[in-house]
């Protein structure tokens, strides 16, 4: 293949693309250095191409900024930032021309406009924002950085400050390397300026009122700034069992996965610093923190986000790679997920474990080009340069406050070792560890700086690193100031749920309390018109109140809901179609049929039960799983005072959300002593729907019970949803609780209750009916019988209830068909170990002898079929020698 095989019409040509695969970029080059049409020597045609010279400079002057320390690469040729693109010659440079909306002068030579479009654009802070199409947005950061013109305006103090913050960080990798030898820590080495980064933004989002700032961050660096920026000891990350204590119910975790809070002085206040806790999942903490941030600030009703603040920290190939980056971005200004805007930070190290090859990282330019999605400016900086580091966060934090919008910093940087301190880098990255071995240290190359403009002397410069030193050897903290005495307003006491009591607590509320709430969310406040099939669900409930129909699935949600909200709780629910609800259930949200705009003509009655109550919120989240139920985990670790509910559109679409399952909802407390109210919606059952929707994966969240760490509960009874849901935050306990919505059981009232129409949700008259169905009935309320199953050193012991050793049963809806009383109608019953039940309607077949470890499908009929039904499967899990199951469970009429 040569030249002629070239189609001379455009690169772009379908024809042209087996040439551009064997010559590359190299064949663009003619065709791109090609004067534009139009740029004549006529005054008013190189006037239009000054103009749209500044233009390309906005949109391109970053790909000619000097923003890799490590300078491996020369910048790629851009012609549109040549002059000679448009037509222009040196003899046009002396000229003067207008400036249009260059910032800071109206008429000027070419000359002096390439200069200022050099010195803003191609510098150590390249930006990226002409992507943005709000004008607004645009003007502000023109202005912004066509002023600095390159030149900081670093004061004095300010330059001292960045040292010293430099010193610190590099002083303690070094420490810790000599006096924690071979130990894994993800060095922050050639990118200690993530350090006075942080410490900068900490100041600039006091000054504008921040009370409390929340991080999330992936391991790389993250001991440095648990112990810099968060007053974190030394000591008590390194001297604490990776495992946890021996005579600790918790299990423990990695140092660099650790969270912490703290109280920091600042200039212009207090300020309460949390970082969270993170797996090795990387970003996955981006929506965790969000969640968290969104807690704090609905509790301070800071619906603009001035006094809390999310800053997130990226790595650069986490950034780019991680899908759960796009769906946190993505619901970041939807209305029931925005914080105000959050500040990103990318430690771009320019590598991910051993892969650095751009061709092989990323299919777009920079790591940052998600960002784009939402329109977030980007600042890209070089890490080598504090003051330019310094006037990104002044502008990420400036334009976050003003705009209320997210904005990312760009920390170009390297890294010194290998992906840990045990790995060989040269060995798959040579060329690059080469110039990083010959390469000065940041503070190194910044105290130089300041001894040649007159700032500091050399000696001053190393008595930072003496006195640096000498404070890690006596264990002294490098942070800023820690107030040990402050007292949040509007902190959480977190202390009276460490050693509540789970067992049964009164969830009944009186009749004449039920019978006004029941008025009050089937009563219409305004004048609207709702659809049929709605208006005929609201005369249902208003049949139910009266005692003329039973209590079906949704009223009895609602009502559960109604009497949180009523004694001041708040409650939050989301998911893909939780206001109205998959199945068509709950209908929370009431829509008038003539309305003419999105602003009106919608109707939440759990919002009008009376001025005192919570707040009452329920979201139609946008399409995601993991990124929401991130947020809504990092939202009920943030409040034990709120009911959060997460639902999914069918339970077997939690599998989208796996990774903050099993690494925080279900292991969180015993990794790291975080408490979590959650609660999970999940549709489940086989009613013709394929395999896909019939199961919620049971045997999942079953398998990951222990330490009675979750709630795994089956309800089949609306009274049995209604106290659920009460006992949630009515015990002084918080833990996650997954419910197995029974699918076809939450439309339809005939398949709900066993005992007919008199059975209510406040069963004072009732308890015959109850003990018919096998429910236990405590203080006349009817509530699902619940079965613990505890294990421990010694092997399985029995709990509660009435399973034998070791022994949890729990009961499963069924097909739908009505059944007798203290019998699943053709449901599955699942028995843990070789526990049995001797309760009438059950047949339990002898359990099998064997002790093998391994989970065993075994079907056999559990109970008699209903008329025209069919007898269930059930599963047997032999007994597991000392590592079984501890797990409440929600036990129906089966048992």
């Amino acid at each position: 293949m040569n030249v002629p095989d070239w189609h001379p019409t455009s690169p772009l040509y379908a024809g042209n693309a087996a040439y551009l695969e064997q010559f590359g970029d190299d064949a663009l080059t003619p065709w791109l250095n090609q004067p534009l049409p139009g740029a004549a020597a006529g005054s008013d045609a190189a006037q239009v191409a000054v103009l749209r010279l500044i233009n390309a400079y906005r949109y391109l002057g970053v790909r000619q900024a000097d923003l890799d320390p490590l300078r491996r690469f020369e910048p790629p040729p851009t012609p549109e930032l040549d002059p000679a693109h448009y037509g222009l010659t040196e003899a046009d440079l002396t000229r003067e021309f207008e400036t249009g909306s260059l910032f800071g002068v109206e008429r000027t030579t070419l000359a002096d406009i390439l200069q200022r479009l050099n010195n803003a654009y191609c510098g150590h802070v390249g930006v990226e924002y002409m992507h943005i199409t709000d004008v607004a947005r645009k003007r502000w950061l023109q202005e912004r950085i066509e002023s600095a013109q390159g030149r900081f305006g670093v004061s004095i103090d300010l330059k001292k400050q960045l040292l010293k913050r430099l010193t610190d960080a590099e002083t303690l990798e070094k420490f810790l390397h000599t006096r924690h030898v071979g130990q894994k820590r993800f060095s922050l080495e050639g990118g200690e300026s993530l350090i006075p980064l942080l410490d900068q933004v900490i100041a600039r989002c006091a000054r504008h009122g921040a009370k409390e700032i929340v991080m999330g961050m992936a391991h790389r660096g993250r001991i440095n700034v648990l112990a810099n920026i968060m007053g974190c000891s030394l000591e008590s990350l390194y001297e604490e069992p990776l495992n946890g204590y021996p005579d600790s119910p918790l299990s423990g975790d990695v140092k660099y996965h650790k969270g912490f809070s703290s109280d920091i002085a600042t200039p212009y206040g207090p300020v309460h610093l949390a970082l969270a806790f993170n797996p090795s999942h990387l970003e996955i903490v981006h929506p965790v923190v969000r969640g968290s941030v969104r807690a704090r600030q609905d509790r301070r009703g800071d619906v603009l986000g001035y006094e809390v603040v999310p800053v997130i920290l990226h790595g650069d190939a986490a950034l780019s790679g991680q899908g759960v980056v796009m769906e946190s971005l993505n619901m970041s200004q939807t209305r029931g997920f925005r914080n105000g805007g959050a500040i990103h930070i990318v430690i771009n190290n320019q590598i991910g474990f051993t892969t650095s090859d751009p061709r092989d990282v990323r299919s777009t330019l920079y790591c940052t080009d998600v960002a784009k999605m939402v329109e977030a400016p980007v600042l890209h900086v070089n890490g080598d340069d504090p003051e330019a580091v310094a006037f990104a966060v002044q502008t990420a934090v400036d334009f976050r406050y003003t705009f209320h919008k997210n904005c990312f910093i760009d920390l170009v940087c390297y890294r010194r070792h290998g992906h840990n301190e045990q790995d060989e880098p040269l060995a798959t990255q040579p060329l690059m560890y080469r110039r990083i071995q010959a390469h000065p240290s940041t503070r190194v190359l910044y105290a130089q700086r300041l001894v040649d403009e007159s700032v500091l002397s050399q000696s001053q410069v190393d008595d930072l690193v003496d006195v640096c030193r000498e404070r890690l050897e006596h264990g002294e903290s490098l942070s800023s100031p820690i107030l040990s005495d402050f007292k949040a307003t509007y902190g959480m006491d977190w202390g009276r749920f460490k050693h509540g009591d789970p067992g049964e607590v009164p969830t009944a509320i009186s009749a004449s309390r039920l019978d006004f709430l029941g008025e009050r969310i089937t009563t219409l406040q305004h004048e609207i018109e709702l659809h049929s099939r709605v208006q005929k669900v609201l005369d249902d409930r208003r049949r139910m109140r009266a005692g003329e129909l039973p209590v079906d699935w949704g009223y009895a949600e609602n009502l559960a809901y109604a009497s949180l909200l009523d004694v001041g709780y708040n409650v939050r629910v989301s998911g893909q179609d939780s206001a109205r609800g998959t199945f068509f259930h709950r209908h929370a949200v009431w829509h008038d049929q003539k309305r003419e705009r999105r602003q009106s003509g919608v109707y939440v009655p759990l919002e009008h039960i009376h001025g005192r109550q919570g707040d009452f919120t329920i979201i139609d989240s946008l399409l995601s799983e993991e990124a929401v139920l991130a947020f809504e985990y990092g939202y009920a670790t943030a409040d034990p005072d709120t009911l959060v509910v997460w639902e999914a559109q069918f339970g077997d679409f939690a599998n989208g959300a796996q990774v903050v399952i099993d690494q925080f909802i279900t292991s969180g407390e015993a990794k790291w002593g975080r408490l979590c109210g959650l609660t999970l919606m999940l549709p489940h059952g086989l009613e013709g729907q394929g395999p896909e929707h019939s199961s919620a994966r049971l045997e999942r969240y079953l398998q990951l019970c222990a330490q009675e760490n979750i709630q795994v509960c089956v309800p089949t009874l609306p009274a049995q949803m209604f106290h659920l849901l009460r006992r949630q935050l009515v015990r002084p306990v918080r833990k996650p609780l997954v419910i197995m919505s029974p699918k076809s059981l939450l439309p339809s009232r005939r398949h709900l209750v066993a005992g007919g129409p008199e059975q209510r949700v406040v069963p004072a008259s009732h308890r015959r009916s109850a003990r018919a169905t096998g429910c236990q009935t405590r203080g006349g309320v009817q509530r699902p019988r619940v079965v613990r199953s505890r294990s421990g050193p010694g092997g399985a012991r029995a709990g509660r209830g009435r399973a034998g050793a070791g022994g949890a049963a729990l009961s499963l809806p069924g097909d739908g068909v009505q059944g007798r009383p203290g019998c699943l109608s053709a449901g599955r019953d699942i028995r843990l170990g070789t526990g049995r039940t001797d309760e009438p309607g059950c047949v339990v077949p002898d359990p099998a002898p064997s002790q093998s470890l391994r989970t065993r499908w075994a079907p056999f009929p559990l109970c008699r079929p209903a008329r025209g039904g069919r007898a269930g499967v059930g599963l047997r899990i032999p007994p597991s020698g000392g590592t079984g199951s501890a797990v409440e469970r929600c036990v129906g009429e089966s048992l």
